[in-house]
């Protein structure tokens, strides 16, 4: 059973994105992160530039090269669309909708922005993890 987390009220998602991903090379893992193409291409140029002192190593993956050396020893895949079959064991979801093959993960990470449309976007992933038989984990950034 994979264990679901959500981050929400995060005034800058792809900010936040970054430095969760910085922890998870830093501490060895191994992260797919899927979300629009859109946003793959923010994401790898935040990545980039987000931090002058560290790099954070990523990879573009399809299906086409998911299955390369330069992908097996790249810690950090970006993803449009499903993630491959042989992808990292740890998700972390900028996309609108749960990928097909999420319960096959260890860990899943849902970040969602602060505006009442990723919100309700949101609500409706929270339901579709209960309805797997996952019991999703809350925590907000909004200010008390």
């Amino acid at each position: 059973m994979s264990e679901v987390v959500f981050h929400t009220g995060i005034a800058e998602p792809l900010g936040f994105a970054c430095r969760m991903l910085r922890k998870a090379y830093r501490q060895g893992a191994r992260v797919v992160v899927t979300a629009p193409a859109s946003t793959l291409v923010a994401l790898d140029r935040a990545l980039w530039t987000f931090d002058e002192r560290d790099f954070v190593p990523h990879l573009r993956v399809s299906a086409a090269n998911a299955g390369t050396a330069q992908a097996a020893r790249t810690p950090i895949w970006l993803v449009d669309g499903e993630p491959p079959a042989d992808a990292p064991d740890i998700l972390l979801n900028l996309g609108g909708e749960v990928p097909a093959s999420a319960a096959r993960f260890s860990r899943v990470i849902e970040i969602v922005g602060d505006t009442p449309d990723e919100a309700g976007a949101a609500r409706e992933r929270w339901r579709t993890w209960k309805a797997h038989g996952m019991v999703p984990t809350h925590h907000s950034a909004a200010k008390n």
